[in-house]
């Protein structure tokens, strides 16, 4: 008979097969064939074992060990390969996980991936990394030396590649992508993102994905500029994915309000240049900071940085040669209040765009 810590084992281990069975009742169930076709096996041999597996699961969930244990046996006669070492393998994994150790437990279920390649077990493995991956980037800590917590980050973006990597183009390797993407904008590595979002983009180009994927690339990019002091580059690729999107994708464009974010754009654009010339301007360069405010006043004229050019050249003709200390930044936050939201990356503000769902 199944002890009580057997039977909370194997419950983790077949909730996750289950969630497999479960699938071939409406929808089929997926395996990777030859590491590189996913195929519908739900009327396979493979798929006849997730239902009897699904069946045994019924019954641990009921608590009901003595024929949980009789049903167990039953699978292993019909099946003979669950009591094989690629599934005392899993096993042993999935009972590193349910103690908590998933760090040992991604590398057995690695061991499984990398000795019984196309296992049938796969998809499941896949799955449990996933989790455990997801885990990893939102923020859950690892211990070392069973008392030191430590961000686990950088694991839970290796176990995601490395399942892109074995999945190919199957939906869980997108999803893979998407968390690294995610996990890169919440600890603000945006250019990080972008070029995640840009992969995504450039492999699945049907659906709604790759348009997606080119907002992301835009709100990345975006909130990656940290004011006039620093590159404009993310500003203006940017401003090309939201010419795009706005072009070519009119629904989006009203729905994320590409417009109102062009417009912040060529201001925050208009502003760099008159920092500049505006630096010139402080320092007696008169002809240089003419120059800077000219090109302002050029490329901007219906900006708030124009208007603020045009103040400082007019106030030369009345004499006035220094910008008093605090000026800059009462005209600017003024002049750049857009409704109520303030998006003025160049006062140390970061972008607040609203990311795609």
């Amino acid at each position: 008979m199944l002890s009580g810590r057997t039977i909370r084992v194997l419950f983790a281990v077949f909730a996750v097969l289950t969630a497999c069975g479960n699938c071939l009742v409406c929808a089929g169930t997926l395996h990777l064939k030859d590491g590189k076709e996913w195929q519908d096996v739900s009327g396979s041999p493979d798929g006849r074992r997730l239902m009897a597996v699904a069946k045994f699961k019924q019954l641990i969930n009921s608590g009901d060990a003595e024929s949980a244990n009789e049903e167990l046996i039953k699978l292993k006669e019909a099946y003979p390969e669950i009591s094989g070492p690629a599934f005392d393998a899993f096993l042993e994994a999935e009972t590193l996980y349910a103690d908590g150790k998933w760090d040992k437990a991604v590398r057995k279920y690695d061991e499984v991936l990398n000795k019984w390649s196309g296992h049938w077990l796969e998809p499941t493995i896949l799955e449990r990394k996933f989790s455990i991956g997801l885990a990893f980037l939102n923020g859950h800590k690892r211990k070392v030396l069973k008392i030191l917590p430590l961000s686990a980050f950088d694991e839970g973006e290796k176990i995601m590649y490395d399942i892109e990597n074995r999945a190919g183009d199957a939906p869980i390797s997108r999803r893979a992508l998407i968390a690294i993407a995610r996990g890169y904008e919440r600890r603000g590595q945006f250019v990080d993102a972008y070029y995640v979002w840009e992969n995504i983009n450039s492999r699945w180009t049907n659906g709604q994905l790759p348009t997606m994927a080119i907002l992301e690339m835009a709100q990345d990019q975006h909130s990656s500029y940290k004011g006039p002091d620093y590159d404009h580059t993310g500003l203006n690729k940017a401003k090309d994915h939201y010419q795009d999107i706005r072009t070519h994708h009119h629904q989006l464009a009203a729905e994320y309000e590409i417009d109102e974010k062009l417009k912040i754009i060529e201001e925050q654009l208009a502003y760099k240049q008159y920092s500049i010339g505006e630096y010139y301007d402080r320092t007696g360069s008169r002809q240089a900071a003419q120059l800077y405010y000219e090109e302002v006043l050029d490329k901007w004229p219906d900006t708030a940085a124009a208007e603020m050019a045009q103040a400082r050249m007019l106030a030369w003709n009345s004499g006035l040669t220094e910008i008093r200390p605090g000026e800059k930044n009462k005209v600017g936050r003024r002049l750049f209040d857009v409704g109520n939201k303030i998006v003025d990356s160049w006062f140390g503000l970061r972008f607040l765009g609203v990311k795609a769902k």
